[in-house]
């Protein structure tokens, strides 16, 4: 009874827990504050523990018949959900991230990377948590390789603080140590970026509180070689700083003897044994004992934000006279020499400014170079995705799918880094100014570098894109009439764009992209890019479409399309369709009945078959193009590895010809080892790409088929050869497979 209480209140509590998390992430907290943000990633880490604990209580209670609820049906999974919905509607691969393994936060630190267009595979490990995914991530922005720390053991906060040194440049490697906690890493860098001597306590045998009081010391010019002793505590280190501070003859309690909170009044019956010693100044001329012992001179100048600013405090006691003298001899002696307000050491004596911190020294900050930039004079912001309808579909025929250019255009400058200023600090000390970072030049093709090594201009009249932070300029034929049969066949290499229609017999190939304005009917079209038909395909299933990637369009009627990639309309009639990517048909209107669709990632539909029951068929999964895909691998396996032999053949009498002595040509000893190691590559890339076409059928389907509104009778589903007959009308479900059984849960 009391397990069952305990699972029930950790139940309650996780759901609560979550409940807060995914309002703050609804509401586009994307970047919190930091208490904020370690309080989200604790409920998330908690959440995640919680449901393990209650996965194994679940087992040892089998026989009570506990039931707890499912994490996958809670705002959780909406959460995760959200994520893969803004990444579609930001037109990324969320192929990337759509596993169940990923908690939400994780999903955002892959979607932001996607977005900005960088390497996102490189953390997409479920294994990594949130904090490491976001580190990674900054890193690729700045070139900077992550990686090897992060398979020495380093995670999370130390990712971060090895992240800001590499950016700064400083030499963190040579005293980075495995066994090092973040709080150590940072301590050890802002020593850096101060231009510190921290070897005194650059080691692991200080705690990073440890690490703090001699950084502070060595910040304020005093001999830490006092306490820099790792069998001293941090408090106790901390008392004898703050005696050397105040000038203290520490000796007499810097010792191991003695615990913090001796050492702490030790320091200050020194510090009341000088302040009623009589003050000698050289203006008083007061030379009366009995005078002496009533003036009393306390004040504390304070050193703050690293050896920049000073600040004096007096406070008020009866009998403190503080002068300027004393001010400026206490600045003298602490070698305060820079940056000194004589005004406002004035206005604190003059005007008697008790009980108020004033500052009366401050430094010049060093100011960091501006980043280096790229201005494009093209537009980058082309909508991927086409603007939303109000029944919620899409707007095909207004979108604007490419961007033009003109051979000699200019079509980017590079505005290189900023120098940085230097700064000064209270102790007349320069302060070193970072550069700016520089970027690395553009990739792409269509395109040269001008001779002043920062313009970039078109090679050709052409298509201009930028993807994935490359500049892509291809061909682009414009045909400013209909296409048909008369038109003859075009063949294309590079894109064409039809600003008619195409009617009966007519015949586009190109490697490119395929673009028609308005209508296609009885036509073939073969394209090595993508297919977008802008208002739509109706045909008696004589318009052929052919696509190495995504097929778009307003509908498509009878229509038979091969894919690469989606296939995406408002609705879709009668029409076959084979697709490795998605079958996605939006708006409240949106249809998808009859024919057959054979989808290697699914179908997304608001409405499934219709009131007839015209007989559609989906098939999910493994379809006859998902085995095609996977003999293609097959058979360039094996030509790989025949390939791959008689070259390690060849390596292997190489070495026998070395061995006994024979000459061997260096170019042909280089060239055949090169051509092995490029081969390997080839191979792994190869495995890797089968490893994610198996992951896409028996891993990566969390909805394989979705429909928002109504599924009608007479749907037959397939999902990897399991077949599901729908028998009557059902709203709002998700058809997925569990234990080799096509099953319908509640969308």
């Amino acid at each position: 009874m009391q397990d069952e209480t305990e699972s029930a209140s950790g139940c309650a509590f996780l759901f609560i827990l979550c409940m807060v998390y995914f309002r703050v992430q609804q509401a586009g907290v994307r970047n919190p504050n930091p208490v904020l943000e370690r309080v989200l990633k604790f409920i998330s880490a908690w959440s995640e523990k919680v449901v393990m604990e209650m996965g194994n209580l679940s087992k040892e209670n089998k026989n009570k018949e506990l039931r707890f609820p499912m994490m996958e049906n809670a705002e959780y999974q909406k959460a995760q959900n959200q994520e893969i919905k803004l990444g579609k509607e930001q037109g990324l691969d969320v192929s990337v991230y759509t596993n169940p393994e990923f908690n939400w936060l994780q999903m955002e630190q892959i979607r932001m990377g996607l977005k900005d267009n960088v390497d996102a595979s490189i953390y997409a490990n479920p294994a990594y948590s949130y904090d490491t995914m976001k580190q990674i991530r900054l890193s690729l922005y700045s070139a900077i390789d992550l990686m090897p720390y992060l398979k020495r053991g380093f995670t999370d906060d130390s990712l971060e603080e090895i992240r800001l040194a590499l950016l700064n440049k400083l030499p963190l490697d040579k005293w980075l140590v495995d066994d090092m906690c973040a709080p150590q890493i940072h301590e050890i860098r802002v020593g850096m970026c101060e231009q510190l001597d921290i070897s005194s306590y650059a080691d692991v045998k200080y705690n990073w509180m440890q690490m703090q009081e001699i950084r502070l010391g060595l910040e304020k010019r005093l001999d830490v070689s006092i306490y820099a002793n790792n069998m001293l505590s941090h408090f106790q280190m901390k008392e004898i700083r703050l005696g050397l501070e105040a000038g203290l003859d520490v000796s007499s309690y810097s010792t191991l003897v003695y615990s913090a909170a001796d050492m702490k009044e030790k320091r200050q019956e020194l510090i009341n044994r000088k302040t009623a010693q009589p003050a000698k100044t050289k203006d008083s001329g007061i030379k009366d004992p009995l005078l002496n012992s009533l003036m009393k001179k306390e004040f504390v100048i304070s050193i703050e934000e690293n050896g920049n600013k000073a600040y004096a405090y007096i406070p008020w006691i009866p009998g403190n006279m503080v002068t300027k003298d004393d001010i400026y001899n206490d600045l003298a002696r602490r070698e305060i020499v820079f940056g000194i307000k004589n005004e406002a050491i004035s206005d604190l004596i003059d005007k008697k400014r008790l009980n108020e911190k004033v500052l009366i020294a401050e430094g010049i900050p060093a100011q960091k170079g501006s980043d280096g930039w790229f201005e494009f004079f093209v537009r980058l912001d082309m909508p991927r995705i086409p603007a939303p309808l109000p029944d919620g579909g899409v707007d095909y025929v207004n979108i604007e799918a490419f961007e033009m250019v003109d051979e000699g255009e200019k079509i980017a400058v590079y505005h290189p880094a900023g120098k940085g200023i230097s700064g000064k600090n209270i102790y007349g000390e320069t302060i070193h100014a970072e550069n700016g970072a520089e970027k690395k030049p553009l990739r792409g093709q269509g395109f040269l570098i001008a001779p002043d090594g920062v313009t970039y201009i078109s090679r050709m009249n052409g298509k201009f894109e930028y993807i994935k932070g490359q500049i892509i300029i291809s061909n682009m034929l414009v045909v400013r009439e209909d296409v048909t049969a008369v038109t003859g066949k075009l063949e294309v290499d590079g894109s064409v764009y039809v600003v008619g229609s195409i009617y009966s017999g007519g015949y586009i190939k190109a490697t490119g992209d395929i673009i028609i304005e308005h209508n296609v009917e009885t036509a073939r079209l073969i394209a090595g890019g993508n297919v977008m038909i802008k208002k739509g395909s109706c045909s008696k299933n004589d318009c052929f479409i052919d696509a190495g990637g995504e097929v778009s369009g307003s509908f498509f009627e009878a229509a038979n399309i091969n894919a690469g990639g989606n296939v995406k309309a408002n609705y879709i009639m009668k029409s076959n369709i084979n697709t490795m990517g998605r079958v996605i048909v939006s708006g409240s209107k949106g249809m998808l009945f009859g024919g057959k669709t054979c989808a290697v990632r699914g179908v997304d539909t608001y409405n499934l078959g219709n009131a007839a029951h015209i007989k559609t068929y989906l098939e999910i999964g493994r379809t006859e193009l998902y085995d095609k895909a996977q003999a293609e691998y097959a058979e360039k396996r094996e030509q790989l590895l025949n390939e791959l032999s008689a070259l390690e053949k060849g390596w292997a009498k190489i070495l026998q010809m070395v061995a006994a002595e024979k000459k061997v040509s260096k170019d042909t000893v280089r060239r055949v080892h090169a051509t092995i190691t490029a081969k390997g590559h080839e191979l792994a890339e190869l495995d890797a790409e089968v490893s994610k076409l198996i992951n896409m059928t028996e891993h990566n389907l969390n909805a394989p088929v979705c429909v928002r509104g109504r599924a009608h009778g007479g749907s037959s589903i397939i999902m990897n050869g399991i077949k599901y007959m729908l028998s009557s009308e059902v709203n709002r479900v998700i058809f997925k497979l569990r234990n080799k059984q096509v099953i319908m849960v509640n969308l």
